[in-house]
């Protein structure tokens, strides 16, 4: 049986980023990732790459650990965030010189950094069990022992969850998420303007429902539009010609005009907690531990502060710590608040924008206008769209 300070459950951007994460803190720890579906390796760009949002604070986290480079070719900096609600008059601009960051935040193309990561495992000479998948689990005091699908048995004082929304692993430890459905969906696409963006993103609130685009490499924005779930298939089905043009109605023309889409998809949006976001020697984080909606774009965000204060907690313990009951409850105690405020925060403002009475329109209008006039009432929801708290 091999034996691990770590085990990782999940080799995706928050699974990996932990893993490194660690190690760097903590050379001396032995670390594995249990990883399900081999990587595809590096490959040529493509107009169709999915991206993240990667907020200031999570590009100060990521940068000391050198784990990000704003000059890569595959990041794009968001140099303002423009708010609007269509066909009313509130509007607001947000930058990052009021705030003395050089951007509010970066755009990463998940491939490229995805392949990074993977070749940063190898580096740090993390242990990745791959293609593999965790068979079963039997939670010792001292130790949590795995037996793989393959058969290989692993042993780790402390186990990571790690392995995305639907976590098999969460689910063999019992323990549960709560989730409520908000009946819509986001679709997810890449398009292209016939102008330069110029960093520029933006949050437009349409008779659809929310819509974000984040500028990415080559004058393409990254689109994400949510929407009631009856219209997903009816907008998915459109020719690239039809949906451009009905993108075009609904957003308008303030990024320009929309010249090219790429493969459309859809995945259906919920606001979901894990039950306990620790076990006897384990921790959930990522997607596995919380599922906000995508309208302020601080998914990932809220997992690498998850990744920041586990790093935190076995920086201040010895390795005979790890794992205990004083570690894991001290960082549930340190994620409870963030976790709590961030779903908060992102479901009151999607019910305030989803909503079509003409009370709450007028309010919206009058509350986006407020802060196109001040500096101190934007700073509120420029702090969180940069991940700082307060």
């Amino acid at each position: 049986m091999q034996q691990f300070d770590v085990v990782v459950v999940g080799g995706g951007m928050a699974g990996a980023s932990a893993a490194i994460a660690i190690k760097k803190v903590s050379p001396q720890a032995k670390i594995a990732v249990i990883e399900a579906f081999t990587p595809k390796g590096k490959q040529h760009p493509s107009f169709d790459d999915r991206s993240i949002a990667l907020a200031a604070q999570s590009v100060a986290f990521l940068g000391e650990l050198n784990l990000f480079n704003p000059e890569w070719q595959y990041v794009e900096p968001i140099t303002q965030v423009n708010v609007s609600d269509r066909g009313h008059f509130g509007k607001a601009w947000i930058n990052p010189e009021d705030y003395n960051q050089k951007a509010l935040g970066y755009v990463v193309e998940v491939n490229p950094y995805g392949s990074f990561l993977h070749e940063q495992l190898s580096n740090l000479d993390i242990a990745l069990f791959c293609p593999n998948q965790v068979a079963h689990i039997h939670q010792q005091p001292e130790q949590v022992e795995l037996t793989l699908d393959n058969g290989e048995q692993l042993q780790s004082r402390l186990l990571v969850v790690a392995d995305g929304a639907q976590s098999p692993t969460r689910a063999k430890l019992n323990i549960g998420f709560d989730s409520i459905g908000y009946e819509q969906g986001a679709l997810i696409a890449n398009v292209q303007i016939d102008t330069a963006h110029g960093g520029q993103a933006f949050e437009r609130f349409t008779e659809h429902g929310p819509m974000a685009l984040l500028p990415m490499s080559d004058n393409r924005y990254s689109l994400v539009w949510c929407m009631p779930n009856e219209h997903l298939s009816e907008f998915e089905a459109m020719t690239a010609h039809e949906f451009l043009a009905a993108l075009q109605q609904a957003f308008g023309y303030r990024a320009g005009r929309f010249v090219q889409v790429g493969m459309r998809a859809s995945y259906p949006l919920v606001l979901g907690r894990v039950e306990q976001l620790t076990h006897h020697r384990v921790v959930v984080i990522g997607n596995a531990a919380h599922a906000i909606h995508p309208i302020a774009g601080q998914g990932f965000n809220l997992g690498l502060r998850d990744i920041q204060v586990l790093t935190s907690q076995c920086q201040a313990n010895t390795l005979e710590e790890w794992g205990s009951f004083q570690f894991t409850r001290a960082y549930q105690l340190a994620r409870a608040q963030d976790i709590n405020t961030v779903m908060t925060l992102t479901d009151a403002l999607v019910r305030l924008f989803s909503n079509s009475s003409r009370t709450l329109a007028l309010g919206r209008s009058l509350g986006l206008l407020t802060m196109a006039l001040s500096k101190t009432a934007r700073a509120p929801l420029a702090k969180q769209l940069m991940g700082y708290k307060g």
